[in-house]
C-alpha cells in the first residue's frame, strides 16, 4: 500500500488519496490489506473513533475501484461534526466521470431513489424493491465531450452506495468500464481497466470555521485512458 497518499491533515483529519482496487475496510472477503489497516498502522490513536469498530474513522466510503480523496476523523468530536455535515449536505463531493454516450444538455440533476436490486444483489438501481427505496440526488456538468464519451463532473448531495454509477446508468450514460451498471453500452478507452470514476475534491467548514478545500489530482490510469481519447480525435 505505498502507494497510499496523504493529501491534508490537522488535529481533526487526515484525508487520503486512496487508489483503485483498494478496499475501504474488512468484510466477509477481506481481513487484510484494507485501507482500515494502513490508517490503523500509521494512526493507531482513530482506533476508537466513530460508532463501528471495523471502520475506525471512517465517515464516508469509496468503492474498491474508485480512486480518490477520503476523509477519516481522527477524534470523535470530529467524527460527530463531520457526520452532522454530511446528514446536513454541507459536504461539497466532486467527482470526476467518464460515460458512456454524449451528454447534449451542459448540466443536469437525477432525483431518483435507489434500493437493492431483486435481481442482481450487488447492484443499488433506481425502482430497486429490496429492501428500503432510499432518497439519491446527483447533479452533473460537463466538462468535455470526446471519442463517444463524456467527461462529467458529479455532485452527489447525498451519500448513497454505488449512488453515482447507478444513476448515470439509469438516465442512459453508464460510466465508462463499469462491468456492473453498464449493461449493453459497456465500453472502455483503450487500456482501462476499471470504473472511470474518481473522487476530486472535498469542500466543507471546519471545526475552527476554516473553510476546506481538498483535491486529489486525476489518477494515472483514467489521465492515460483521457489521453487515449484525445489522441483519437
Amino acid at each position: 500500500m505505498d502507494d497510499i497518499k496523504i493529501l491534508f491533515e490537522n488535529d481533526d483529519f487526515v484525508a487520503i488519496a486512496k487508489p483503485a482496487g483498494l478496499v475501504m475496510h474488512h468484510d466477509d472477503h477481506h481481513t487484510s490489506g484494507t485501507l482500515v489497516d494502513w490508517l490503523l498502522e500509521k494512526f493507531p490513536n482513530i482506533k476508537n473513533v466513530g460508532e463501528d469498530p471495523s471502520r475506525p474513522g471512517i465517515v464516508h466510503r469509496l468503492d474498491k475501484d474508485t480512486s480518490g480523496v477520503v476523509l477519516v476523523a481522527k477524534t470523535n468530536d470530529a467524527f460527530l461534526y463531520c457526520k452532522d455535515l454530511l446528514k446536513k449536505r454541507e459536504v461539497k463531493k466532486t467527482y470526476l466521470a467518464l460515460v458512456v454516450g454524449i451528454i447534449k444538455d451542459e448540466r443536469g440533476m437525477i432525483d431518483a431513489p435507489i434500493a437493492r436490486s431483486t435481481k442482481n444483489f450487488q447492484k443499488r438501481v433506481v425502482g430497486g424493491k429490496q429492501g428500503r427505496s432510499r432518497d439519491a440526488v446527483t447533479e452533473y456538468e460537463v466538462v468535455e465531450r470526446l471519442g463517444g464519451y463524456t467527461l462529467v463532473k458529479a455532485f452527489p448531495k447525498t451519500g448513497r452506495t454505488h449512488q453515482i454509477r447507478s444513476h448515470m446508468a439509469h438516465v442512459g450514460y453508464p460510466i465508462a468500464c463499469d462491468a456492473l451498471y453498464g449493461g449493453k453500452l459497456y465500453q472502455c478507452p483503450a487500456g482501462l481497466g476499471r470504473q472511470f470514476l474518481h473522487a476530486y475534491s472535498l469542500e466543507f467548514q471546519a471545526p475552527s470555521g476554516d473553510g476546506l478545500h481538498i483535491e486529489c489530482e486525476l489518477a494515472a490510469d483514467l489521465k492515460a485512458a483521457l489521453e487515449v481519447l484525445h489522441g483519437a480525435k
